[in-house]
């Protein structure tokens, strides 16, 4: 019975997923690319890794196992916060380096980029910090409700206009421990507004997945995460 009780939770969250949008295996080959860039780009530079709290702690965990030259890892957490589902773009720091950045070749890595507000405030903040380099590594790229741009040097995927949650991602604290990206039902997030409390999310997309360097098209809005 013990053996049964783990697959219980599981279960239980894979009933509100409507579609799995990057299974597993998807997400592992293209990190593992990701991760083989980084290595020839940076050669001799042992860049500084800043993972994005939360969302992005496993995908920088991933990645940074596949860098096999020397790097620094760092993290900080930000949040935007707005009435219901939408983002006031107001950016705050909840947690800042540990270490300086001066003169140190730094690469952000987050979880999904989508309005760019957070981003652009990260690197106008990082730049004032007078980095040797600073580039932008982002798992999803969620290109139709873009709102300021940002460049992203190392791209996992661009992706539709749907709800998503998984490998980092959540909703409401959950659904961060599913191994893949994958699409919300509509009527676990509904129309119910978000508490206060809640950092607002961030991530909406509507097209299907397509590679990094393929276009997405415009879609209708979505709760912004």
């Amino acid at each position: 019975m013990d053996k049964i009780f783990p697959e219980v939770g599981r279960v239980a969250l894979l009933d509100d997923i409507d579609e799995i949008l990057i299974p597993e295996e998807a997400l592992a080959g293209r990190i593992r690319e990701l991760g083989r860039a980084i290595s020839h780009d940076y050669i001799g530079k042992e860049p500084l890794l800043v993972g994005i709290l939360i969302g992005a702690v496993l995908f920088t965990s991933d990645l940074l196992r596949q860098i096999t030259i020397p790097v620094h890892l760092d993290f900080m957490a930000t949040s935007s916060y707005g009435p219901k589902t939408e983002s006031s773009g107001i950016v705050r720091i909840l947690k800042d380096l540990d270490q300086s950045i001066e003169g140190r070749h730094v690469i952000i890595v987050d979880d999904i980029i989508d309005t760019g507000l957070t981003m652009d405030y990260l690197l106008e903040t990082l730049k004032a910090r007078y980095p040797a380099s600073l580039k932008v590594c982002a798992l999803l790229d969620k290109v139709p409700r873009r709102l300021r741009h940002v460049p992203i040097d190392y791209r996992g995927f661009e992706i539709p206009d749907k709800f998503v949650v998984g490998y980092g991602l959540d909703y409401a604290g959950r659904y961060r421990n599913l191994p893949f990206i994958c699409v919300l039902k509509s009527q676990i997030y509904g129309s119910e507004p978000i508490p206060s409390t809640f950092p607002v999310p961030r991530r909406t997309l509507d097209q299907p997945v397509s590679p990094a360097s393929a276009p997405v098209a415009g879609s209708k809005p979505r709760p912004v995460r």
